[in-house]
């Protein structure tokens, strides 16, 4: 196949990017700046623009956009960048996979579509949930209407963070860990979904190839985990003990709401699409994705 990649040079897009080439696909990268290579194409999603003949070929478009969440605090002008980052490019790709008949278009959303669902295990079926993540989940993928009405195959990605070292979750807390300073944060009891980068670009060449798949898609780890499950694991990956625990009052105080949103609340998501249809997970388990997360 040929496929479209926007946010290729993301940990996610640049995994995915080696794999697809290992497996024979041609690649196309969508680049913000001026094209420096010839898999590049140019593109400003805030104007619309994408650079004539991007689509030429394409079988199917993959759409990783999508500005970091945790930043700290979410002041007004950070939560309109996290809508703008995800909604504003999806626009742009749903409306031009429409607008070419691309066949495919495979695209990010996020597991926090569901809000906090407490101890009730959720799978797509699920409605969304409450909060400011849940509803930019919701913006974010009828972002994508244009190109289901237009009778592609879209498939709704709703990813659990993404565990490697390099980047996301793992490098903000590994330094934490490494000074002894590991916490069950609030009670603990909160679930934290997760899925192995490994996984994660296998889900997406999953998608790409089987044309069963549509809809939402939850991209997490079979057993869901507790924080404080999570912890411990984290502390056992890295050989440091986890005896601390964070009350929610401080992590309120010193992030806000976005401390509830992706802290102290979570889904208790389950992977039901990737079960049913039968995806060989390579790190199901917590402690083994870890100990060979890179």
């Amino acid at each position: 196949m040929r496929v479209l990649v926007a946010g290729s040079s993301g940990l996610i897009g640049s995994a995915l990017r080696s794999r697809l080439r290992e497996l024979g696909h041609d690649v196309v990268r969508l680049v913000r700046r001026t094209p420096a290579a010839g898999d590049e194409r140019g593109w400003d999603p805030p104007s619309g623009r994408i650079d004539e003949g991007t689509f030429d070929g394409v079988d199917a478009v993959v759409n990783l956009c999508g500005a970091p969440l945790a930043s700290g605090r979410w002041s007004a002008a950070r939560k309109q960048v996290l809508r703008d980052s995800r909604i504003e490019p999806t626009e742009v790709l749903a409306e031009a996979v429409a607008e070419h008949g691309i066949p495919v278009l495979v695209n990010s959303s996020g597991i926090s579509y569901y809000g906090d669902t407490g101890a009730r295990e959720v799978d797509e079926s699920a409605p969304a949930g409450e909060g400011f993540l849940p509803q930019l989940c919701v913006e974010w993928e009828a972002a994508c209407a244009p190109a289901v009405d237009a009778g592609s195959r879209v498939v709704l990605l709703r990813t659990a963070p993404v565990l490697t070292w390099r980047g996301g979750m793992l490098k903000l807390v590994r330094p934490v860990f490494r000074s002894g300073l590991g916490a069950v944060l609030g009670d603990g009891r909160q679930y934290t979904p997760w899925i192995s980068l490994p996984d994660m670009v296998e889900v997406i060449v999953f998608c790409l190839d089987h044309d069963d798949v549509s809809g939402p898609v939850n991209v997490t780890a079979p057993r869901p985990v507790t924080n404080a499950e999570f912890t411990r694991a984290v502390g056992r990956a890295l050989h440091r003990p986890t005896p601390l625990r964070m009350p929610g009052l401080p992590l309120r105080v010193l992030l806000g709401e976005a401390a509830d949103e992706i802290l102290l609340r979570g889904p208790r998501a389950v992977p039901g699409v990737l079960t049913r249809t039968g995806f060989p997970y390579t790190f199901p388990d917590l402690d083994r994705a870890l100990s060979s997360a890179r």
